[in-house]
């Protein structure tokens, strides 16, 4: 077996666990949750970006599932981010190994 036979096999690897990332993070709820108050009550906004702007939609009082739901989903989204990065700097490393001139 040769190394350009296991790297374009580890390109593979990566190419898949890039998708495999971008679904998961397509799955979760878009958006984090915010805790406002306003003249000593507590209300929750929901914020997220809509075609480039700014949004934050009104939730009212948010129950503690809710609210745990969102922290999980934020949670989840640094963790599938950061690995979808690392992700794709594998794989740019690995097109430019397969790339080279020099014979392996």
């Amino acid at each position: 077996m040769s190394i350009k036979s296991v790297l374009r096999e580890e390109l593979e690897n990566s190419l898949q666990m890039e998708k495999n990332y971008a679904r998961e993070l397509a799955k979760l709820p878009a958006g984090s949750l915010v805790r406002r108050v306003i003249k000593a009550r507590v209300y929750y906004y929901l914020v997220f970006r809509e075609k480039g702007r700014f949004r934050a939609v009104y939730r009212g009082k948010a129950g503690a599932a809710e609210i745990e739901k969102f922290r999980r989903a934020k949670e989840y989204r640094a963790k599938y981010r950061r690995l979808l990065s690392q992700a794709k700097k594998q794989i740019r490393f690995l097109r430019s190994a397969l790339r080279g001139k020099e014979a392996i």
